[in-house]
């Protein structure tokens, strides 16, 4: 179990956004797979993920009520995936704050079918028996999902190097309260969404434009005492992490595109931060 752990922990994220609801995933296959006879099980790994998509989608169901209730924008709980992660997780562009986003979008069937196919290599009649459906209907699932994830992977991706780059210049900016360099680093038509949950200040609405963006993070990029922010790995990809007092009060990703940020999204939300583990800040 140890061995396919992060396997597992992979799949419930992917398919959830939530690292507290894939941990008690992870719990549920082990309490499945620890009292069965695995002797026969060809691929153990593909089971123990089965398992896994099996339990997720059921969570999925009732995730979709708590979503409609939930108080402002919505965004995945941050993964940290570098080295100050506290959870282990097989990292490629599908635990991307954009890639979770989209798999949101997506009915649960489809997000499955996904997942399950076409990041970890299960085949379609064993995705069958997650989902209830034929082969030949999950197979039409996953296709339309992918038609929807495409459009995030024809996105300008920018380098990891141009990503922090850009991210220390912003960091720089925000902590002096430099508006007039803030704007340079936003795309004219930048977009900044937050998630408070109704638990932090954060906007109820996302703000658009980079007057107005600039103008929000330099009010609250202003350098106080205790507050330090650092470049960490987020989802596999450079992000932000500011912590005041030693504790973290958000999370920010980025999405970038001729050296300039197009979409910011700040997780405030305590509720979602509480599972990253310590945040060593310098």
């Amino acid at each position: 179990m140890e061995q396919h752990r992060p396997a597992v922990f992979g799949a419930a994220y992917r398919l959830l956004g939530s690292v507290a609801e894939a941990e008690d995933v992870v719990q549920d296959v082990w309490l499945r797979a620890a009292p069965a006879d695995l002797s026969q099980v060809a691929d153990l790994r593909a089971w123990l993920v089965t398992v896994a998509a099996r339990s997720a989608y059921n969570v999925l169901n009732s995730a979709r009520v708590r979503r409609d209730a939930y108080v402002g924008p919505w965004l995945p709980e941050p993964l940290l995936t570098g080295p100050d992660a506290g959870q282990r997780v097989l990292v490629d562009e599908s635990v991307s704050t954009a890639m979770l986003l989209v798999m949101e979008e997506l009915p649960p069937p489809e997000r499955v079918a996904f997942v399950l196919h076409d990041v970890f290599e299960v085949p379609f009649g064993e995705i069958a028996g997650v989902l209830g459906r034929s082969p030949v209907a999950c197979r039409k699932l996953a296709s339309r999902a992918r038609a929807r994830v495409a459009r995030v992977r024809r996105r300008p991706s920018a380098s990891r190097a141009e990503r922090e780059r850009v991210l220390d210049a912003f960091r720089a900016a925000s902590e002096k309260g430099d508006f007039a360099r803030l704007v340079e680093l936003l795309d004219p038509d930048v977009v900044y969404v937050a998630d408070g949950g109704g638990r932090a200040t954060a906007a109820r609405t996302p703000v658009r434009g980079r007057e107005p963006v600039a103008r929000l993070l330099a009010a609250l990029g202003v350098r106080r005492p205790g507050t330090t922010t650092r470049v960490v790995e987020v989802g596999g990809e450079p992000g932000l992490a500011t912590c005041r007092d030693g504790a973290l009060i958000w999370v920010d990703t980025v999405e970038i595109s001729g050296g300039r940020i197009t979409s910011f999204r700040r997780v405030a939300n305590p509720d979602k931060l509480r599972h990253t583990g310590h945040v060593r800040v310098s």
